[in-house]
């Protein structure tokens, strides 16, 4: 049976433990559509940390959020079960041990029929979270938001942090690169043969010049084109402008604004979304009014609805 975030008129947004959208709090999962989970791990960083504070901001802010998409133009709460399932204990200090907390209540999830929205943490997580959709799913198609490419074999030495999960997901076949697409894409890389990983598994690769000089609704439909079956999405903060998500450990100047961002989760609603997160937050960093909690929060929201309105077809 759906049910509805907490009732503004009856409840101040600001009053009772933080959920996300004031959502309840349920660890069963049974008759659930979707659970919202956070994963507070910024293990794999390699600049500024943080990313662990992210769940509970991005819960508080999304406090303001109302129930109705006017641009989605649905009501997801109204046809889908939304629950908030809290946060995955992941190991603060190894994270081999975080992988495996991280991984196991995926699993978990996707097992009571739930699609896992998760809420980081660092990008690292996204690794973990692919491995427990692929065991259930098969090879899936891959949309990434970012500026960095994060296919890096390693770092220090180390083969996993948050610049290395999908050198990983591709090499370990949880993803078929020939539906991955990464969008905006920008900044200083180390060298030309940075882009070597991608030609050589056809991943597509949508740079942020491609983005504005060709427009949202191109880039739309060059996703569209490109993911095909089961989808998964994740959505890393810093594809966004520092001007308006300053609050992240790697900033690069030169990004999305705000509205393309949302525009562009809300172009997802015809994908077979069997999971999403959004990671890279870093409150400590944010700026006035924690807008880049805020923006992450909403843009969770336009993937909540995304999945709701491929769902009522």
């Amino acid at each position: 049976m759906p049910v509805q975030p907490r009732d503004a008129f009856s409840s101040p947004r600001f009053a009772q433990p933080a959920t996300f959208m004031r959502l309840p709090y349920r660890t069963d999962l049974t008759g659930v559509d979707i659970a919202l989970l956070g994963v507070p791990f910024d293990g794999g960083t390699s600049y500024r940390p943080g990313a662990r504070l992210a769940p509970r901001e991005i819960r508080s802010q999304s406090s303001l959020i109302r129930p109705y998409n006017y641009f989605q133009k649905i009501a997801p709460f109204d046809r889908l079960t939304v629950v908030d399932h809290g946060d995955v204990d992941a190991s603060p200090i190894s994270l081999d041990l975080a992988y495996e907390s991280i991984e196991r209540a995926i699993s978990s999830t996707v097992s009571a029929g739930a699609i896992p929205v998760v809420a980081g943490g660092d990008h690292s997580i996204s690794l973990p979270i692919l491995r427990a959709l692929a065991r259930a799913h098969g090879p899936l198609a891959l949309v990434q938001f970012d500026s960095h490419i994060d296919t890096w074999e390693q770092d220090f030495g180390s083969p996993y942090f948050h610049g290395s999960p999908f050198w990983h997901a591709v090499k370990e076949h949880l993803i078929d690169p020939a539906r991955f697409i990464q969008v905006g894409i920008r900044g200083p890389m180390y060298g030309a043969d940075d882009f070597a990983f991608q030609q050589e598994h056809g991943i597509t690769v949508r740079d942020i010049g491609q983005v504005h000089d060709g427009g949202i609704a191109a880039t739309i439909a060059e996703v569209r084109r490109v993911a095909g079956g089961p989808t998964y999405v994740t959505f890393d903060i810093d594809s966004v402008d520092p001007a308006f998500a300053p609050g992240t450990g790697t900033p690069e100047v030169g990004g999305l604004t705000s509205d393309e961002a949302l525009r562009l989760v809300r172009g997802l609603a015809e994908l077979d979304l069997v999971g999403c997160d959004l990671v890279e937050v870093s409150p400590p960093f944010d700026g006035p009014g924690q807008i880049t909690s805020l923006l992450a929060a909403n843009l969770l929201f336009e993937m909540v609805c995304a999945i709701a309105k491929r769902r009522q077809g």
